[in-house]
């Protein structure tokens, strides 16, 4: 079993940035790629970036250029570094894995953390 745990999670006035982070244990070998996913009140969950290990990142257009996924080695985690925060942002955010290396549904991530609030004010 994959177990995914989520944090770096708060409230940040618009323009400024956040740091998560996903830790994850278990059987790992068979996730190829890792990924986050957002989701705000009442609308559905979307995807926000992925990594895999073959075929580099992938990121949503809305947050081109201000997010950055990433892999650190020494730590087993995959961070999101989230840069110039608009109140779109505004979510509660998941890490996910996936068995598709090329995974960008939802329906594709087997695995999922609990999620960490991402709270973006005006």
């Amino acid at each position: 079993q994959v177990q995914l745990v989520e944090s770096g999670g708060g409230l940040v006035q618009a323009g400024g940035s956040l740091r998560l982070s996903c830790a994850a244990s278990g059987r790992t070998f068979s996730s190829y790629t890792k990924g986050w996913f957002r989701q705000a009140p009442g609308k559905e969950r979307e995807f926000v970036a992925g990594i895999n290990w073959t075929y580099g990142t992938s990121y949503r257009d809305s947050v081109k250029g201000r997010f950055t996924i990433s892999r650190d080695n020494a730590k087993n985690t995959v961070d999101l570094q989230m840069n110039s925060l608009k109140p779109e942002d505004t979510a509660v955010y998941y890490c996910a894995t996936s068995s598709f290396p090329l995974a960008t549904m939802s329906d594709q991530y087997d695995y999922w953390g609990q999620g960490t609030q991402v709270t973006v004010s005006s």
